[in-house]
C-alpha cells in the first residue's frame, strides 16, 4: 500500500494506491490550512479504503517547488511516517505530476509548459516535451519573462492570462496521479527534500543594536 500526498500548492491532496489502482483519494483546496487538512486527509483515505497505517509499504510526497510553509507540512509528515513505520519515502517534483496528468488526460499535445503560483507575482516554471518529460526547470520567474502563446498547465496560467493565454488543465496536482507515477515506477524520484528555489519569506531576527 502506497500513501501519496502533496502540499506544494493550495491543494492538499492525498491518495492510496494498492499496487494496481488508486483505491481512495481526497483533495481540498485551501492555501492557508495545509497543517490542519493533511492529517485528516490521510486518516480519511485510510478509513475509506479500510487500511491500517501499519499496512503501508511506502510514502510518495510532492517535493515542490512550492511556498515554504505548505511544502514543509507535507515533507515533515512524509519523513515522520517513513521513520515511524520504517518504510521508504519517495519524492517527486510537483510540476512533473501536473505534466503527467495533462499528458494522460490529453489536454495537451506536443511540447507544453507548467506554471504554479510562487506568490510575489511570480510562478514556478518548467517546460516539457509531448510525453511529459521535463526539459527545463523548475525555476522561479516573473510571468512576463516566460510569456508564451503555447499551452500552459497549472494555476499560474489561470492567475496570469495576459502572459499565458492558452491555459490548460489540471490546475492543481492530484495525489492519485502522484501515487500512480510512483507505484508504476514512471516518476523521476528525488529525496524527500524541498525544492524551494528561493529563500523562505521568514527571516532570522537581527542582532539588536547596542544602547549607548
Amino acid at each position: 500500500m502506497l500513501l501519496a500526498f502533496d502540499t506544494a500548492t493550495p491543494a492538499v491532496t492525498v491518495a492510496l494506491f494498492d499496487g494496481a489502482r488508486v483505491v481512495a483519494e481526497r483533495t481540498t483546496v485551501d492555501a492557508m490550512r495545509h497543517g490542519e487538512l493533511l492529517a485528516p486527509g490521510i486518516a480519511g483515505v485510510l478509513e475509506d479504503a479500510q487500511v491500517d497505517r501499519r499496512d503501508l509499504t511506502g510514502v510518495a510526497v510532492g517535493v515542490g517547488p512550492g511556498p515554504f510553509t505548505g511544502l514543509r507540512v507535507g515533507l515533515v509528515t512524509a519523513r515522520t511516517l517513513g521513520a515511524v513505520l520504517r518504510i521508504p519515502v519517495y519524492g517527486v517534483c510537483t510540476l512533473d505530476v501536473l505534466a503527467a496528468e495533462a499528458v494522460e488526460a490529453a489536454t495537451v499535445g506536443g511540447g507544453f509548459h507548467v506554471a504554479t503560483d510562487a506568490r510575489r507575482k511570480e510562478v514556478y516554471w518548467a517546460t516539457y516535451d509531448a510525453d511529459g518529460t521535463r526539459r527545463t526547470g523548475p525555476e522561479v520567474v516573473k510571468p512576463a519573462t516566460v510569456a508564451t502563446d503555447g499551452p500552459v498547465v497549472g494555476r499560474g496560467a489561470a492567475l496570469y492570462p495576459e502572459a499565458f493565454p492558452d491555459a490548460r488543465i489540471p490546475e492543481h496536482p492530484s495525489a492519485a496521479v502522484l501515487a500512480w507515477l510512483v507505484g508504476e515506477e514512471r516518476a523521476e524520484l528525488h529525496p524527500p527534500d524541498p525544492m524551494y528555489l528561493r529563500r523562505p519569506d521568514t527571516a532570522a531576527p537581527h542582532q539588536p543594536k547596542r544602547v549607548s
